[in-house]
């Protein structure tokens, strides 16, 4: 047995991530010592920010917004469970540069309209200014359609992690007289992360991608600046070569961290179940 162990874990050492690190160190290598791709390098970084800063603010929101519609399609409403099963079915079927086109050039004028509409007493008494469809930048109603469309898939995750937890425990906690939210947040989470995390990295990780939508916006991510620069210098190759590696050293390192904290989350199982049920008595 200890023979297989040991042959287990030669085969499952990450020879994929050692190859791609030698690769990764080339292309470093390659930037550093030649003059255009330096170049490249230096403009299309000028993207990370804002890429970062578009997939972080819209997962979060997306995040909170697909929990509360599990929620609501977990409820005992009836007229909740519906509206979050009509948000999710429609949501999900619509491309997400659609819905990002929708919101941008649909959604944000209906909005701006219907609020001036609401607030017209106030701007004819001078107390307040009409808003203007330019006043809503561009870089957040991309956020807005991230946040939208995500929101939908997140929902059917913590849904489906919320339901593996095992209704004894719950009804445990009831029995305690635990409220609702302790209930939720000492008994119900802590089980369900387990389950949740995995295709939650990975919807994070897509979204890491997908913010690469939000140059067709002309929102100054890695993707707009490679687009702006290969546009002047024709240099198509080079360009789209360093967005690619930035966004594969984003994407990996995010997926290698993601791993090592489902492992953890893994092997601190039981563990975990034990500190719940010390937490509620």
């Amino acid at each position: 047995m200890a023979v297989s162990e040991r042959n287990r874990s030669r085969d499952d050492f990450p020879w994929w991530l050692l190859v791609a690190s030698g690769l990764a160190a080339a292309v470093a290598v390659l930037i550093a010592a030649n003059g255009l791709y330096a170049q490249v390098f230096s403009v299309v970084v000028k993207g990370v920010g804002i890429t970062i800063f578009v997939t972080l603010a819209g997962f979060i929101l997306a995040s909170a917004l697909g929990l509360l519609l599990a929620l609501m399609a977990l409820s005992g409403s009836m007229a909740l469970r519906q509206i979050a099963r009509f948000y999710i079915e429609i949501i999900r079927g619509v491309p997400m540069l659609v819905l990002l086109f929708y919101v941008a050039f649909v959604g944000a004028p209906a909005l701006v309209a219907a609020w001036n509409a609401m607030t017209q007493p106030l701007q004819e008494a001078g107390l307040m200014q009409s808003l203007q469809v330019r006043d809503i930048s561009l870089m957040w109603r991309a956020i807005i359609a991230l946040t939208i469309g995500y929101s939908a898939f997140l929902a059917e995750i913590f849904r489906a992690g919320i339901q593996s937890v095992d209704e004894g425990q719950v009804e445990a906690a009831e029995a305690l007289g635990l409220t609702r939210f302790q209930r939720f947040r000492l008994v119900i989470m802590p089980q369900a992360l387990r389950v949740i995390l995995p295709p939650f990295g990975n919807d994070f990780v897509s979204m890491v991608k997908d913010s690469s939508l939000v140059s067709v916006l002309g929102v100054a991510d890695i993707t707009q600046m490679g687009k702006i620069y290969a546009s002047g210098s024709f240099r198509f190759f080079e360009t789209y070569s360093i967005v690619a590696y930035i966004y594969l050293l984003l994407t990996i390192s995010l997926s290698i961290a993601l791993r090592r904290l489902e492992r953890r989350l893994r092997q601190e199982g039981s563990q975990g179940g034990s500190r719940a049920r010390r937490s509620m008595s």
